[in-house]
């Protein structure tokens, strides 16, 4: 078996695919140009997203047999292309999943307890106590829409709060102790956080728009470890002047580029404001990029193929 990897990855997943026998190709640098004209060489692929995988690339990857994704999701694939050539792809969500769950939590208490704000302030000597009181999550109804691998570990982690969990899903019969299933009208009635854990497709991209916010029966948080394109960022701004929306946790931005490695070109009007305001916390596309989980990410992917291969 001859694997080529085009992302850097943890070093487990080379030394182990050698110790199964397979030759191990690196190319982190070539145009996707580039390695289209020797893909037809390899019976594996190993990517993350620095480019997509798509219908004209597959056609010239005539020997593909499997393609890892070092992720959770397959977005960055052209999965139904894929299966008719009967290419086994393999993601890695129980990989990062704990990770995506610590800092879902971790988000929304920061947000809750204004403490980035705090912190900002007392860093340049402003002492302000009543600016800065927060609220308590117990009590309160957490819904999480998309309850797969992300949104049972947020379900999880929230075990230890006195709050009711509900959950919202296109699959039926996803619900477990952590999170009880409800339907899109009760989700829109009860919630008072929405945390996304769904991946891009057709139904999720712009998501969250004027029209779902206003559906909701109280005032929320949002927070989106999900994918970028989920929300519409003006939307979601005009909500958070409204106050529709109290405050929002982003770890995904709807104008990164595909790779998720580098700062978006564009930055519209709507991103300015997010910067700016208060009740807005912004990381880098970090929720699920952990030292523990760099090593679960490769280590599922080579568990999974070595099952399948060997």
């Amino acid at each position: 078996m001859k694997v080529l990897h085009l992302d850097t990855n943890h070093p487990l997943l080379i030394e182990q695919f050698a110790a199964l026998g397979f030759e191990n190709h690196e190319d982190y640098t070539s145009t996707k140009e580039e390695v289209e004209k020797k893909i037809q060489e390899y019976d594996g692929i190993v990517i993350r997203s620095r480019f997509t995988i798509d219908q004209q690339f597959l056609e010239k990857a005539t020997n593909l047999k499997f393609i890892g994704r070092v992720g959770a999701g397959l977005e960055n694939i052209d999965v139904r292309y894929a299966k008719m050539r009967d290419i086994y792809m393999v993601s890695a969500p129980e990989g990062n999943r704990n990770a995506v769950g610590e800092h879902t939590l971790g988000m929304l208490l920061s947000l809750m307890n204004n403490m980035c704000k705090a912190n900002r302030e007392v860093k340049k000597g402003k002492w302000d106590r009543e600016g800065n009181r927060g609220v308590e999550l117990d009590g309160r109804t957490v819904g999480i829409i998309g309850y797969g691998n992300m949104g049972k570990a947020f379900a999880k982690k929230l075990r230890g709060f006195d709050v009711e969990v509900i959950c919202y899903d296109i699959v039926g019969g996803v619900g477990d102790d952590n999170a009880r299933q409800v339907g899109i009208m009760e989700f829109k009635q009860k919630s008072d956080v929405v945390s996304l854990h769904v991946p891009q497709t057709e139904l999720t991209q712009g998501m969250v728009n004027t029209e779902f916010i206003n559906g909701f029966h109280k005032p929320f948080w949002l927070l989106n470890t999900a994918r970028g394109k989920c929300v519409v960022t003006k939307d979601l701004v005009e909500a958070l002047k409204s106050g529709k929306i109290l405050g929002a946790g982003l770890d995904v931005l709807e104008y990164e580029k595909k790779s998720f490695e580098n700062m978006f070109v564009q930055k519209p009007k709507a991103f300015k404001y997010l910067r700016k305001a208060k009740n807005v916390l912004l990381t880098p596309h970090v929720a699920g990029w952990t030292v523990e989980s760099h090593e679960k990410l490769a280590q599922t992917i080579v568990d999974k193929v070595k099952a399948r291969f060997c």
